[in-house]
Formats: C-alpha cells, structure tokens, sequence
C-alpha cells in the first residue's frame, strides 16, 4: 500500500496510508490530507489512486504544486517522489512497486546458478583468481634475498622502527587484536546508469556475480581479498567484451575501482565502495 509522508523543515508530522480511491490535499478542514498554512489553497491538489497507479493533480491552486522541485499540473507518482506544497512536504512510498521493479531488475541482469555454464564459470573463476596473484605485493624468498653486509645487517638491526608483535588471540573479546588485524575488504554494489532501471542497485555479497544476458553478453564479477574482479564469460559475437570507464576488458579479469563504470548486454552501470 502507498503511503504520503508529511513533513516540515525534515520533520514528520503525519503519515497517510492510501486506501482510498481519491485523497484532496488543501488548508480546509474538509480535506484528506489537511496542511493548515496560509501559503496553501483551500484545496490545493488531488491525488487519484488507479489500482496500482496514483495520478497527482493541481487544482488551480495559487502558489502551485512541485514535485521534485518541479512545478506540475498532472503527474504520475513515483516511489520516492516528494510533493512540495507551500512550506510543506509529502514523500510518496510505494515499497511494493519498489521491491517489485527491483526483483525485475534481478531476474533480467542477474543469472541464476542453474542457468550458468560451469565450464566458462570456471575459466573465469580462474582467470580472476590468476589477477588477483598478479596484483598482490610479491613476497620475499629469505634464502634467495638480498644478501647484506655485516655493518648493513647490524644498522638495520638497531633500527629504531619498531616490530608488529605477533597476532595475539587473547587480546580482545573478540581473539584478535584489532591493531593487528587485516582491513576488511569493503562492501561494493553496482548502480543503474542507462535505460529503464537506472537507479536500481545490486549489492555485491556473493563470491561471484553473474551477470548479463545469456547469448549476448555475460561476465562474472568475483570478490577476492585483493578485491572485486569482472572477468569477460561469454557472448553472442566473438570478442565483444564488457566495457570498463569505455574500454574492452579482453579475456582477462579487470580489477574494479571505486567510480569506475561498467557497460555489460547494453547497460551502463556504476561500480560503488562503500
């Protein structure tokens, strides 16, 4: 069920479950929605529900109604819309059309295990898995290292920068002292640039993400502890490869960055850390 929020300098002053097929909104005690300001009209504009569509309406009211900083005559409410009137604001909720334009979302980008190809999963798993190697810090080999002279060897001895102690699984509550523990990758999502879903947005918790759309362009994003890799799986045509801030990836895995954008089966999206 939609619902209006009413509110004044950020604060809350009603909500409105709209149950009803028709709501007025103005400064008269007759109204659905009652604003007593003097900088609203008596009945200043309407709101007619139509099964799951709500239609708002101004009604030749004297300092007009906006939407979105926008003045209007006639507009179709949106989940999120925030209705300004006089000194005055309703948001409009519609958490099922929400939720219901995002599960569209998913189940058009978002391939389901069942429908994946294990063999090219598997290629790209590897191929992430071989990136992330290649961008970790190179790690040293005692036997075959740098050999120091004694003075070097004792210089560096006294050096005043001091050890990390090591991991102390006592130190805290928790088993981990929290000086020595590993940063936490970040959370990461991808958000809707282009067509009709911009806005929309997928939380990247799963180890992989495969996205796309099967027999035209599909790619997997992998999280590592280095990071998130997107990795080229499959398409239509021969080496048509996503694209990240404008350029193929190949078929070799791409380290994401914060900002950076990807274009995937026709769809630009946002690549976002939290």
């Amino acid at each position: 069920m939609a619902r209006l929020i009413l509110s004044l300098d950020n604060q809350v002053l009603a909500e409105y479950n709209m149950s009803k097929e028709r709501y007025t909104i103005g400064r008269l005690p007759d109204n659905d929605v009652r604003i007593d300001n003097p900088a609203v009209s008596g009945h200043h504009s309407l709101i007619i529900n139509i099964l799951n569509d709500s239609f708002l309406e101004d009604l030749n009211s004297t300092n007009g109604t906006y939407v979105n900083g926008k003045l209007i005559k006639k507009h179709a409410l949106q989940h999120g819309d925030v209705i300004t009137i006089g000194h005055h604001q309703l948001r409009f909720s519609d958490h099922h059309a929400f939720e219901t334009e995002q599960d569209e979302f998913e189940k058009t980008m978002v391939i389901p295990a069942g429908q994946q190809n294990a063999d090219q999963l598997a290629r790209a798993e590897r191929a992430a898995d071989e990136a992330a190697k290649a961008s970790s810090p190179p790690t040293v080999d005692d036997d075959a290292g740098v050999k120091l002279d004694d003075d070097e060897a004792a210089a560096l001895s006294d050096s005043s920068t001091p050890k990390r102690s090591p991991v102390s699984h006592t130190a805290t509550a928790t088993g981990i002292d929290a000086s020595n523990a590993p940063s936490a990758l970040p959370m990461a999502k991808l958000q809707v640039l282009s067509g009709a879903f911009a806005g929309r947005e997928l939380e990247l918790t799963k180890a992989l993400t495969t996205l796309g759309r099967p027999g035209v362009q599909v790619a997997a994003i992998t999280r590592r502890a280095e990071g998130y890799y997107i990795v080229h799986v499959e398409s239509g045509e021969e080496n048509d490869y996503p694209l990240v801030n404008g350029k193929p990836i190949g078929n070799k895995a791409r380290k994401l960055t914060d900002n950076d954008v990807v274009q995937l089966a026709g769809v630009k999206m946002g690549f976002f850390m939290s």
